[in-house]
């Protein structure tokens, strides 16, 4: 499925960092879907094209760059790269541009930025969608193992061996990652465009020192953080959406759905972690329910 969906209106916003993010509104409904995208430093294009289909069926669609990327300022400074600040930065974009309640989406690292902001800001939301994503580092980085140990015992000793070394841009460990890249990443032959342009354009900076060096390996500040415990008090009406070949696996997915009262859960056969890509019709049916959902309930209370 290719968009060519232009953004209806696109406002830089300073935050009380004294920093500017940029962000791109499609549409012109009540309802506001706010979406936070992957990395983190990676530009939100793939998450802004893909999902900006969702103002051809009634909602406002809001995306931003986040401090770091794309067209936002790009400080070099790694104190700023905390999941604390990240949250306060996502509230000052929705106070900023003035939502009120939005239904706030996360994909991949967007997850923990939405699960952390529920915790925080749970009057500023609706609903709340975790797609492709986890809130048990420790547990993500045991399935990543799990992962990898399909490519073979001589494989992962490969890359282990590499990584011990800091050699990862050597051509057999970067092979070893384009195949887990397409297992468990996107499954399509072809990569969308826009998703090639937020790679492309990718900061490391947030990155390395949140994450680490790349998918399979976490070594940044986030290595220990884990919300399942906490996420009992999200009552946020909540989805789950996963790929079946997810790097971020069904079972991260399912560990969230267990610890949330109030949440559904969908696993797309035969995606990975881009089924809005991979399967589009099948993934956009499953949202617009939810939030078709959430609307009835909501209108429901305000007339009882």
């Amino acid at each position: 499925m290719t968009l060519s969906i232009e953004p209806d209106d696109v406002q830089t916003i300073r935050l009380k960092e004294g920093y500017d993010v940029v962000t791109y509104s499609f549409g012109h409904g009540d309802e506001t879907l706010l979406c936070a995208n992957g990395g983190p430093g990676l530009p939100c294009d793939y998450v802004r094209d893909s999902h900006s289909l969702m103002s051809r069926r009634g909602y406002r669609v809001v995306a931003w760059d986040q401090l770091g990327c794309g067209k936002s300022d790009r400080p070099d400074d790694p104190a700023l790269w905390t999941l604390e600040r990240y949250v306060e930065e996502a509230e000052q974009v929705r106070d900023a541009l003035n939502l009120g309640p939005v239904h706030f989406l996360g994909q991949s690292w967007g997850t923990w930025l939405g699960v952390e902001y529920a915790l925080t800001y749970p009057k500023n939301l609706k609903s709340l969608t975790l797609a492709d994503g986890a809130a048990d580092i420790p547990h993500l980085v045991s399935e990543l193992h799990r992962l990898r140990e399909a490519l073979g015992p001589e494989t992962v000793q490969m890359m282990q061996r590499h990584e011990a070394q800091g050699t990862l841009e050597h051509p057999a460990y970067q092979a070893a990652m384009t195949l887990l890249n397409y297992r468990h990443v996107c499954r399509l032959d072809e990569w969308p465009e826009a998703l090639n342009r937020s790679l492309d354009d990718w900061n490391m900076g947030p990155y390395e020192a949140m994450q680490g060096p790349n998918e399979f390996t976490y070594t940044g500040n986030m290595k220990n953080w884990n919300r399942v415990p906490d996420m009992h008090r999200i009552a946020t009406p909540s989805l789950i959406l996963v790929g079946e070949h997810d790097e971020l696996t069904p079972a991260c997915s399912a560990k969230m759905y267990q610890a949330l009262p109030d949440a559904q859960i969908h696993v797309f056969r035969n995606c990975s972690h881009m089924p809005f890509f991979e399967e589009p019709e099948a993934y956009f049916a499953v949202l617009e329910a939810f939030l078709h959902d959430i609307q009835a309930r909501q209108m429901s209370v305000e007339s009882n």
